[in-house]
């Protein structure tokens, strides 16, 4: 199981994590690839997936599908899926708007709260935990960003983020 760790000290520490990873997607290709953005509500999971989403070719504002579920980007020909499970009451509300349509070779999903919707969502390729660090001793709360490989796809991204 491959991981990678990254500390972030402010949002631009955040945006350089989150350009690494896309110039990273943009080599091995954004199809058919799930991510589970895992962290305490302010984490920081929706502005590290508003650089990515950037990062990857996305001009304008990324908003936060918090009362949506959803919010859908086109990137070249891959469509990209953000989703925030956080106020879903019951995870069957996902079947009524037809969650297994989001996953195919040709879309990325991105999932915040993925915990909520169980067994309804496609597995992870790439596990990203967030947690705040109020005890760095730097005077500031910096983020831990871990990376866990869940597939082979999740392995090469990971590893070549090592890289990089």
């Amino acid at each position: 199981m491959i991981k990678n760790k990254f500390v972030a000290h402010s949002e631009d520490d955040t945006k350089s994590i989150a350009q690494k990873m896309a110039a990273t997607l943009k080599q091995t290709g954004l199809g058919g690839l799930t991510v589970y953005l895992n962290g305490d509500l302010g984490a920081g999971k929706t502005t590290f997936t508003r650089h990515l989403i950037q990062a990857l070719g996305h001009v304008g504002s990324v908003k936060s599908p918090t009362y949506a579920l959803v919010e859908p980007y086109e990137i070249d020909d891959i469509k990209l899926f953000h989703f925030d499970l956080y106020r879903l009451a019951d995870a069957e509300e996902l079947e009524f708007m037809g969650i297994r349509d989001y996953f195919s070779k040709n879309s990325m999903c991105l999932i915040e709260w993925a915990e909520k919707g169980w067994g309804l969502l496609a597995k992870p390729d790439i596990e990203l935990d967030i947690k705040i660090d109020s005890e760095s001793g730097q005077g500031d709360e910096s983020r831990q960003f871990e990376f866990l490989a869940k597939s082979e796809a999740g392995e090469c991204i990971i590893s070549s983020m090592k890289e990089a």
